[in-house]
């Protein structure tokens, strides 16, 4: 489901002020957010989507983690704002053999504001020591909360996978040969996979997710 909703009145008994607090949106594909009526002001939350985990290289060792996504919480008055276009970054896939793929970008633009919320870089193949994927960066004017991205674990770190602010990196191992483990939440990357590359393959991140409070 690209969007839900669930209105203050459904959260607490009793009447819904007349002011404050109205509904959340959850945004988990691309999609339009549209101001509601009486709506003003929003808190936007975005998160890019995690990188995927390499499988072991050649050597059957030393797999690379797959970084985490950036985040931005921004406060936005919206009186003068009648839609925004919403893209939600894409889950970053483990190498099966290979490197892991990078977490797409999330991104809110209304006509004024843009946050631009970087996925993951995936962890590297055959690189030396398993190289971690970096952590996505993120942009946004007037951003009340800019996160940036966890950094994978290169290999002999036991490839944990980076973390985000809504999501966990993927645990990595612990010397025992393994396939990656996936993240899990919003924005993780996912683990390396330690062991021979044919079977220990990377473990996936997890996709990104736009999140708009909305008040009166």
């Amino acid at each position: 489901m690209a969007a839900t909703k669930i209105e203050a009145s459904n959260i607490a008994a009793g009447a819904v002020a007349s002011t404050g607090f109205t509904s959340v949106q959850v945004f988990t594909a691309a999609s339009t957010w549209t101001r509601p009526t009486d709506i003003t002001k929003v808190i936007v939350e975005v998160q890019g989507g995690g990188g995927g985990g390499s499988s072991g290289n050649g050597l059957g060792w030393w797999p690379g983690a797959g970084g985490g996504g950036s985040y931005v919480k921004q406060f936005i008055d919206v009186s003068s704002i009648a839609t925004a276009t919403l893209v939600v970054g894409s889950a970053g896939s483990g190498g099966a053999p290979g490197s892991g793929t990078a977490g797409g970008t999330t991104s809110w633009t209304d006509g004024t504001n843009t946050i631009s919320c970087l996925g993951g870089a995936p962890g590297e193949y055959n690189a030396p020591h398993g190289n971690g994927g970096l952590g996505g960066v993120a942009t946004a004017a007037g951003a009340t909360w800019l996160v940036n991205g966890q950094n994978g674990a290169q290999g002999y770190q036991y490839g944990l996978g980076g973390s985000s602010p809504l999501g966990q990196g993927g645990v990595g191992w612990n010397y025992d040969y393994s396939v990656g483990p996936p993240a899990t939440g919003y924005g993780g990357g996912g683990a390396g996979g330690k062991g021979p590359e044919s079977t220990r393959h990377g473990g996936a991140g997890t996709s990104g997710i736009v999140i708009v409070w909305e008040y009166k």
